[in-house]
């Protein structure tokens, strides 16, 4: 709470810039109500008793709710449970994520859905059928999961509906409810800089984490009697690797490469330069303390992209060189860089190099496997994987290609790929064709397709889960609003932006 509310204190200068101030502290309120919550509460039930009707309240009064939705994706760590039911083994399970599209993104397509002005709502689109379609694709074809070591859970008619229903709340309801009513480019901007504020507060705490030794949130879990399948407490070399709420150092290192990209376009409506450069430092010391090297490899990828894409590309390319070159060698003449060397290879450094060796071995054992059955995946793959079993005793598919590939094949890769890359074009095409007209607005959508450039590369060496997850699909949702607005000839005033997602609509 000290922390989380000292850096809510002290963004909210930058923060009113983006929202108004009563949105803003609306928003501080229920994150604090929350997270006070979450450690108070004897178990998930009281904490869903209480904050279902919090959440119902606070989206219903929000007039950007899908601002609302980024900021508490990590409130608590994705900590889930299973509902019970007489007759079936579970009902579904609920975490964070699922109480968030059920309690407030949900209510805000419904009131969408009711609103006689809404835009582009009432006929899907070709990235609503992608989405529809990869949806119920995996609701049958996934890889099953293991009951004890070379035993599988056998999927039934049940779990099939049990997925696609889980899916649908808490992947295709968040992306309507962003591409659908972010229809000016400030609620665009308000999305983006929610979810960079809940990064920084993720950041203060990685960083207590990571000079402390203790995983503050470690510990809710087990306090609600859910026992956490993995260890949180993992080490790269000495060094304890931060969590914060994401619930893996690397969902961490994956969520704040975002917010950094985001901050990228933000960063020009903030004139106090030690205020960005603030910003700036605390992601970068946030994802320092997250230790993932994926994530650093993706943030640096985001900047030169995002430099790259500019109109006036090749002096924003040597500028950003010179401020990267810069950075560099601060950080590697600080304390801190003898530890960051130490696990790049490309600098000669060896510390966990054997998970680059499971990477390379993950992929070639799933080439092997999907090659068998290209079309449609192996679903009964961790049969024939047992030889990549972790020391934690989990086989780890750390990377999203071969993970979708093993599950539902290239008919699954495709819906997958074809989506987000559809959402990346939109992007850079509506941005390229404002390039002279509106340097700002152009901005944006470079800001958004470096961010989804980033998160591809991401997902070569990671699982895309929980708040990854979220924040994909909320990403290529803000892609999609942003190509709309370009489309507009006369874009809505923002105050008619704001109604479409407000109570009265």
């Amino acid at each position: 709470m000290i922390l989380g509310g000292a850096t809510l204190f002290a963004a909210r200068p930058i923060a009113i810039r983006f929202m108004a101030k009563e949105d803003f502290a609306r928003r501080r309120n229920v994150w604090i109500a929350l997270t006070a919550t979450a450690f108070l509460s004897p178990n998930f039930w009281w904490f869903i008793a209480i904050a279902v009707p919090i959440l119902l309240t606070a989206g219903r009064r929000d007039p950007n709710p899908s601002a609302l939705y980024v900021f508490l994706l990590q409130v608590i760590p994705p900590i889930s449970t299973v509902v019970p039911i007489v007759g079936v083994s579970r009902l579904m399970t609920i975490d964070i994520y699922l109480l968030l599209g059920l309690f407030v993104m949900l209510p805000a397509a419904l009131r969408v859905r009711r609103n006689p002005d809404a835009i582009l709502v009432r006929r899907l689109q070709l990235m609503d059928y992608l989405l529809i379609g990869y949806g119920i694709v995996i609701g049958f074809y996934y890889i099953h999961s293991e009951i004890a070591h070379g035993v599988l859970f056998e999927s039934t008619i049940t779990d099939s509906t049990r997925r696609i229903f889980e899916y649908a709340v808490s992947i295709y309801v968040p992306y309507f409810v962003i591409s659908r009513t972010c229809i000016t480019r400030q609620l665009l901007a308000e999305v983006l800089a929610m979810f960079t504020l809940s990064c920084a507060i993720m950041s203060v705490i990685a960083l207590f984490e990571a000079t402390r030794g203790w995983l503050v949130y470690a510990d809710l879990g087990r306090s609600w009697g859910i026992e956490e399948k993995i260890n949180i407490y993992v080490m790269r070399g000495t060094t304890l690797r931060a969590v914060a709420s994401a619930g893996h150092s690397l969902a961490l290192g994956f969520l704040l490469s975002i917010a950094f990209g985001f901050w990228l376009y933000l960063q020009r409506f903030v004139e106090s330069l030690r205020r960005r450069l603030c910003v700036f430092a605390l992601l970068m010391l946030g994802l320092l303390a997250a230790y993932s090297r994926g994530p650093w490899i993706a943030a640096v990828c985001i900047y030169f992209v995002f430099a790259a894409l500019n109109p006036s590309g090749k002096s924003k390319l040597v500028k950003a060189t010179f401020v990267a070159v810069v950075v560099g060698t601060a950080a590697y003449l600080s304390p801190l860089g003898a530890r960051i060397v130490s696990v790049l290879p490309v600098f000669g450094g060896t510390v966990d190099d054997k998970d680059l060796d499971y990477r390379r071995h993950l992929i070639n054992r799933a080439w092997e496997i999907v090659k068998d059955n290209p079309m449609l995946g192996d679903q009964h793959a961790l049969l024939r994987m047992q030889d990549l079993r972790q020391g934690q005793g989990i086989i780890d598919l750390v990377n999203t290609y071969a993970g979708v590939l093993l599950g539902s094949g290239f008919v699954g890769l495709f819906l997958f790929l074809f989506f987000i890359l559809l959402a990346l074009s939109k992007a850079i095409i509506t941005a390229r064709s404002k390039g002279k007209s509106d340097p700002e607005f152009a901005s944006l959508g470079l800001c958004l397709g470096s961010c989804i450039v980033g998160m591809l590369l991401m997902l070569e060496n990671s699982s895309l889960a929980v708040g990854p997850q979220c924040i994909f699909y909320a990403t290529a949702g803000l892609a999609t609003a942003y190509a709309a607005i370009g489309s507009m000839k006369k874009p809505p005033s923002p105050k008619s932006g704001q109604r479409m997602g407000s109570k009265g609509a």
